[in-house]
């Protein structure tokens, strides 16, 4: 009853506040907003919290300004905002629901931990891994190495090349680990682990993103990201979702809305006409994204 009691209590603020962006998640609200000049987007984050203090103080909650953190995307010069009386200074980067962002969207430092996070592990595993079997290392190996790029991948993985190649590099240190086999290839490594790489099982994931979108299963927040189609015409081979245009080489391809209809282009039909989501994840899942031209 505790969640649900909590969450009749916290729900009515998007009523309260239907004018401002606020995203929640449990007893966490985020504040955004978007405008053409520093100034402007200041001001209206000031006034948004000053909506979210007013609705605390009525319903009896406090906020605590210590805990709020304030993030501009590519701004790199001082900024800042008024909150309940103190002075809230713009970070390079903030960690928000276990996810560390930074303000250019780069998840460099995110990654960058992960990577170190499993680093360690590796150091500790290699002590160990001489008096382990290997049916007992592969438990180890799915449980306390891999699962750490396991979550919110959507979110962090459109990062720099360098950083998959040290995701790819730990990867394999750690499967040759497991499998104690020195001379094998990275390649050869999945193969025996019939596995892929972490790149790969990413790119799966954003597929099942798509299906459910496609078959309207997503929330209703994925059609800011995501467009279908409007082309009359129903093909075979057809792309019922539209990307996003880009005036660049780079800048705006490396994101969901650009990478998400491309990922479903390559599917199999095969895969892409089961009839349940169950059955698309259990396709999916055997489906290698070799066509996929994301870090070459």
């Amino acid at each position: 009853m505790g969640p649900l009691l909590f969450n009749i209590y916290l729900n009515d603020l998007f009523y309260f506040s239907e004018e401002m962006g606020i995203t929640n998640y449990a007893d966490d609200n985020t504040t955004y907003a978007m405008a053409n000049d520093m100034v402007a987007l200041l001001n209206i984050l000031e006034q948004n919290v000053e909506i979210l203090i007013t609705w605390f103080t009525n319903n009896y909650f406090k906020l605590n300004a210590d805990k709020c953190k304030l993030l501009v995307s590519n701004h790199d010069e001082d900024a800042s905002i008024l909150i309940n009386g103190e002075i809230v200074k713009g970070n390079k980067s903030v960690k928000l629901l276990g996810i560390r962002i930074d303000n250019e969207l780069k998840f460099k430092e995110h990654v960058t931990n992960i990577c170190n996070t499993v680093s360690q592990k590796l150091h500790a595993l290699t002590r160990k891994s001489s008096y382990m079997e290997v049916d007992k290392l592969r438990l180890v190996l799915k449980a306390f190495i891999e699962s750490q790029f396991q979550y919110c991948p959507l979110i962090w993985m459109f990062h720099s090349r360098t950083l998959n190649n040290r995701i790819n590099s730990l990867h394999e240190r750690a499967l040759r680990l497991a499998y104690k086999e020195p001379n094998l290839t990275f390649e050869e490594l999945l193969i025996k682990d019939k596995a892929f790489s972490i790149h790969h099982r990413n790119l799966q994931k954003l597929a099942i993103e798509m299906y459910k979108f496609y078959k309207n299963l997503s929330p209703e927040i994925m059609k800011l990201i995501f467009k279908k189609s409007t082309n009359p015409y129903n093909l075979r081979g057809n792309n019922p979702f539209t990307s996003h245009n880009v005036h660049t080489v780079y800048y705006g391809t490396e994101t969901l809305s650009f990478r998400g209809p491309k990922i479903w282009a390559i599917v199999p039909e095969e895969i892409k006409n089961s009839g349940t989501l169950g059955e698309f994840k259990a396709k999916i899942k055997g489906w290698r994204p070799d066509g996929c031209t994301f870090f070459l």
